[in-house]
């Protein structure tokens, strides 16, 4: 099966792969949706050289509804393209955040790292200041709890519950790239003060330092810290919060430089007297705006739920913020209902840190103001009912019962001995057909494109001498000569189909 599938995708899935390529870089919806309808396989289909796939490039360029449509297809969330990114990667890198949250929803891998550098998609989002992204990324590590920021702020951290793990959280942000650089040295060096004050409220340590590595081009010295890349390039801000969180000002890299010898160096004149003044202990200050409390709530209540299909019915009372929707999760503390897509929303969306009636990180409620730290699934809410995605294989696959080995993978066909049933794949064009008891002879190895020997497949052995003659003719001119011309391609595989489908010849 995973030779004829190469099969086809080398005959019939390059257009059409192009043409789904084509759409999800444009944001064509509809056009994604009658490609897929027509041959679910093309969610695999990637670009030669580059090797991006249709999920990469819906994603780079913030198409979140095609990337819903290609998730909810079977796609492998987490493909490679050839620099080792996945479509996470690339949504971070663009600030797409909508599409980042339908990712998370879907369970995207947020540890890979590429190829190239060995950055992750946390790297990618500081190093273009895209705080938003940096939320969801985490969100699963930030427990929806009202005392939240008093427990980042406590001097044990050490110490895990069941409910907030923070050396884990510490390792996610930590985690360095090629040469040991972190997240947040990336968002100190090109300014991004609010990423950088996330990253430190979230427990970033200012104390990191990069090494040295054959693999990566530092300008600024191994032994690094987050201040060297801040007055490296040069922002005040960001300089006066990394002093603020209790970095020194004499740590000195491996080149025997401090943050205010970079500053020099890099000519940064403005940052010569906040680089001279150590402040007195770690001041207070308010939490980042981009801290949202309620967020871990409600993305498992959507993963449970969804968050796409809530319609609504005449008995049951709308969400008052989209009217389209039915109430699904109710905000704990004032107990307004809304629906679980704009629930996400609020939560996606909020840059604020201080509310009138609410811990540091709760959300504003749309109608009273009060402050949201979780949200609850209303009662009765059902959970959603997951669809078996897609397969990526137009053939039938086979479902046996009795006793013996399973079939060999490389043919669809069953066992004599054995009564079975197909079982034909989601989506797919083929019908439902039922196995015949088929006498075993040896397949020729040369009509699988020069293959080695392989063990006896169970095929007919009544087989019509012009097919096999037909067969044989095109394996000897070659698969690709022989594909080049429309007609014999048609009728070569006209002449497969039918031979797999009733066992005769033409």
């Amino acid at each position: 099966m995973k030779f004829l599938s190469i099969v086809g995708n080398s005959f019939g899935c390059s257009a059409s792969g192009e043409r789904l390529v084509s759409a999800a870089r444009d944001g064509d919806l509809q056009e994604a949706k009658a490609l897929l309808e027509y041959n679910p396989r093309l969610v695999r289909y990637s670009t030669f050289g580059v090797r991006n796939s249709p999920l990469h490039y819906s994603a780079a360029q913030g198409h979140h509804e095609i990337v819903s449509l290609l998730l909810e297809s079977g796609v492998d969330i987490n493909l490679r393209n050839y620099r080792g990114q996945t479509a996470l990667m690339q949504a971070c890198q663009h600030g797409h955040w909508e599409v980042v949250q339908n990712l998370v929803l879907f369970g995207a891998n947020i540890h890979r790292a590429d190829y190239l550098n060995g950055g992750t998609a946390l790297h990618l989002a500081a190093l273009n200041g895209h705080s938003r992204c940096i939320r969801l990324l985490l969100a699963d590590y930030i427990p929806s709890l009202p005392d939240f920021w008093q427990i980042l702020n406590t001097s044990d951290n050490d110490v895990s519950s069941s409910e907030f793990d923070h050396s884990a959280l510490r390792q996610v942000i930590n985690k360095p790239a090629d040469g040991g650089i972190t997240a947040l040295h990336m968002a100190a060096l090109n300014g991004h003060v609010e990423s950088v004050q996330l990253l430190l409220d979230l427990g970033a340590s200012v104390t990191e330092v990069t090494v040295e590595d054959g693999t990566t081009i530092d300008l600024i010295g191994a032994g690094s810290t987050a201040l060297h890349y801040a007055a490296c390039g040069g922002n005040a801000q960001c300089c006066q919060i990394l002093i603020a969180k209790g970095t020194s000002l004499t740590a000195e890299n491996a080149n025997g430089w401090n943050a205010l010898m970079v500053a020099r160096s890099w000519h940064r004149t403005w940052l010569e007297e906040i680089l001279t003044t150590q402040a007195e202990g770690q001041s207070q200050s308010l939490p980042s705006p981009y801290l949202s409390l309620p967020l871990m709530s409600i993305i498992k209540i959507a993963r449970e739920c969804g968050w796409r299909n809530d319609s609504l019915s005449s008995s049951q009372d709308p969400c008052v913020v989209c009217l389209e929707r039915q109430c699904t999760v109710a905000a704990e503390g004032c107990d307004h209902e809304f629906c679980t897509r704009c629930a996400l929303y609020l939560c996606s969306t909020n840059c604020t840190s201080t509310v009138a009636h609410g811990p540091p990180g709760s959300i504003a409620c749309p109608l009273c103001r009060n402050g949201i730290v979780s949200f609850a699934m209303l009662p009765g809410t059902k959970p959603a009912i997951k669809e078996i995605a897609r397969t990526s294989l137009s053939l039938s696959f086979c479902s046996c019962s009795g006793e013996g080995p399973e079939p060999t993978p490389l043919t669809p066909f069953c066992k004599p001995e054995l009564r079975c049933s197909r079982i034909s794949p989601l989506g797919s064009s083929f019908r439902s057909l039922s196995c015949q008891r088929f006498p075993s002879v040896r397949i020729n190895s040369s009509l699988c494109m020069r293959a080695p020997e392989i063990s006896p497949s169970l095929i007919p052995c009544t087989v019509d001498r012009n097919l096999q003659r037909h067969l044989a003719r095109c394996s000897r001119a070659g698969f690709r000569q022989s594909a080049s011309h429309s007609e014999g391609r048609r009728s070569w595989f006209s002449a497969l189909n039918q031979y797999v489908t009733t066992g005769s010849g033409c």
